[in-house]
């Protein structure tokens, strides 16, 4: 399982014309998944993503987590994170994990992350625009 996290204000996922989610500030979330990924992984990276100290404090150090600091999640299903270019300029997605698994652990991973912090989402699978404003820029990959 792979979650990009990062720092945001207002960002939104719009399908069809419609927006689906959005948020004021807080953290968007592109999240991957692959073959073996479990409710352990889940838990682990969504403990993880919220105690992720990357939000300033009062001397405007990275020292604040979402809970701190406070804010929403924008979570966003991203196959595309599992991408491998080792054969060659067109992507293989073999280790991305789709379909039904996927979803089901989409939304287990969505469902637990709102027992911390309000969370908006895009659908899975989708034809997503994502409007991401990145502060600091901060990004940072977490795997488990």
């Amino acid at each position: 399982m792979r979650v990009l996290v990062q720092r945001s204000g207002k960002s939104s996922v719009t399908i069809d014309n419609k927006i689906n989610g959005k948020i004021d500030s807080g953290l968007v979330l592109l999240v991957g998944f692959t073959e073996g990924d479990n409710h352990e992984n889940i838990e682990y990276l969504a403990k993880k993503v919220v105690n992720l100290r990357i939000f300033p404090d009062e001397n405007d150090v990275m020292n604040k987590s979402i809970l701190d600091y406070g804010g929403d999640i924008l979570s966003i299903s991203q196959f595309t994170l599992y991408a491998d270019t080792k054969k060659g300029n067109r992507p293989s997605y073999i280790q991305a994990l789709g379909g039904e698994k996927a979803t089901k652990l989409y939304d287990e991973f969505n469902e637990e992350l709102r027992k911390y912090v309000k969370v908006e989402t895009g659908i899975f699978g989708a034809d997503m625009i994502v409007n991401i404003e990145n502060i600091g820029p901060t990004t940072i990959l977490l795997e488990r």
